[in-house]
């Protein structure tokens, strides 16, 4: 068993009066110190409620304070579980029960839900306590789990440790350079591991500092970066759309430094978009298996190899599954390293699913690798569907839908074809102000997809069912059919 130091402890040793924390909405500053102590006194309030080894569930917007219980369960022995505060009572409950959770803490938004969850329950603010001491750190203990999107059956609980989270530092802090002086924006909810991992728990190991809203403002964000407050940025694909929609006219995007993306695959539209403005957006993968940071583009590529999610970041290995090691090809994507979960909580047989016998995760993705050794995401396996007897990657298809002019974006999922064993459907999204003249598009994909690709049946759609990551709930949309 090996150890870490307590995380928070030792940032606050090394640099105690830098700015961890900015709450955008209170004003309310928290240098490293503060956020030790303020854990420290956390962790004996909950040693006083439950003992080591107990999962203790929190339901909250973002604020300062989630990491203070982050850390004060590092420091106390307890695993935190991270709720989905978009999910109903009625769903959570299973949720709980899952991990056996013994208590909830809960802001004052959610106080009325936690009430309803049938469990003891603390407000989420630093008690009048005595503070536990810091004390070395299992880098191997559950130390965190975060739900999976759940997009089939009840969310799995991913562990979450402390190595994990250092070697996720490692791979993103080098990724994108981060430094002390850095300054980033946490607003991706903290049920996900984006919402955590990227950048703020590795910014807060480096040194650097994270400014917090409560959730997603697309206004605030443009301020931000307006007023040069951030110099580094993370968003899955719905939210640099949503920023393209704002007045960007005399916002100096390249004055940030670094943009960096992941979640889903992001349009070629966008990254061009960003890039003629100086801004080009670092695209990656990851899972929450991975912790996640597991492949990211460099800067130099993200323009010229669109589509790639670049190499295996330092601290990852990545194989495809029947393709000899170094040589081009295309398979599942396999990962090892120090950054991958040992499995899901309290679910053996989960875990023993997820992985191949010498211990390399199984993403359930389809890679491809190139001679120069970058990676690109073809297609989750299970989407794949086949349609006269040939495997048609959704994926590829949407890739070429939302270069119409009137496509903002598109869905396909496969159903079943009494001719041709399955086909497909498009769920397309408009472009603003546009129609989009669906009878059209057989004939415009005809030149740019083999026929067999081409779907069948056509859905035009305000929006798509999304999980929190903001991808798209394919479940959902074939039950719509």
């Amino acid at each position: 068993m090996g150890h870490l130091p307590d995380f928070a402890a030792r940032r606050a040793a090394l640099s105690p009066d830098r700015l961890a924390f900015l709450d955008q909405d209170s004003g309310e500053r928290w240098t490293f110190a503060q956020i030790d102590a303020a854990a420290a006194r956390m962790a004996g309030g909950l040693r006083q409620r439950v003992a080591p080894g107990a999962r203790v569930a929190i339901l909250c917007h973002n604020r300062p304070e989630f990491f203070v219980a982050l850390f004060a369960c590092q420091k106390a022995g307890l695993i935190l579980a991270p709720l989905n505060w978009r999910q109903p009572v009625m769903e959570l409950k299973p949720v709980l029960d899952s991990v056996a959770c013994a208590l909830v803490l809960h802001d004052a938004t959610f106080a009325a839900q936690a009430a309803q969850l049938g469990l003891p329950r603390m407000e989420l603010r630093v008690p009048d306590c005595a503070p536990l001491p810091p004390a070395p750190v299992d880098e191997d203990a559950p130390w965190y789990v975060l739900f999976t999107s759940g997009t089939t059956g009840l969310p799995k609980a991913v562990i979450q440790t402390p190595r994990m989270a250092m070697a996720n530092a490692v791979n993103i802090a080098q990724a994108m350079a981060l430094t002390p002086d850095d300054r980033s924006v946490n607003f991706l909810p903290l049920f996900h591991t984006a919402g955590i991992n990227l950048f703020t728990l590795p910014l807060f190991l480096w040194g650097g500092s994270s400014l917090v809203l409560r959730k997603f403002d697309a206004p605030a964000l443009v301020d931000l970066v307006a007023s040069r407050q951030v110099t580094q940025f993370f968003g899955v694909p719905a939210i640099y759309q949503a920023l393209m929609q704002m007045d960007l006219s005399g916002v100096d995007l390249a004055g940030l430094r670094g943009w960096a993306c992941g979640g889903a695959a992001l349009p070629e539209a966008t990254i061009r978009f960003f890039a003629d403005r100086g801004a080009p957006i670092c695209n990656g993968f990851g899972m929450t298996e991975t912790g996640p940071t597991g492949f990211l583009i460099d800067r130099d590529a993200a323009v010229d190899r669109i589509g790639s999610v670049g190499k295996p970041q330092l601290l990852t290995e990545a194989r495809l599954d029947g393709v000899p090691d170094g040589l081009p090809g295309t398979g599942e994507l396999l990962l090892r390293g120090p950054s991958v979960t040992p499995g899901y909580l309290d679910n053996p047989q989960a875990t023993a699913a997820s992985f191949t016998p010498d211990g390399w995760l199984k993403s359930g993705d389809v890679a491809a690798r190139d001679a120069d050794g970058y990676y690109r995401i073809v297609d989750r396996i299970k989407d794949m569907y086949i349609s006269g007897g040939e495997n048609v990657y959704p994926a590829e298809v949407e890739r070429v839908l939302i270069t119409h002019p009137d496509i903002l974006e598109a869905a396909v999922v496969g159903m079943p074809h009494a001719r041709w064993g399955e086909t497909g459907v498009a769920f397309l999204i408009a472009r603003p102000g546009a129609g989009i003249d669906t009878g059209a598009l057989p004939d415009w994909l005809r030149t740019r997809l083999a026929a067999y690709k081409i779907p069948g049946a056509w859905h035009v759609v305000a929006d798509f069912p999304r999980t929190a990551a903001g991808k798209v709930r394919k479940p959902d949309l074939r039950a719509m059919l």
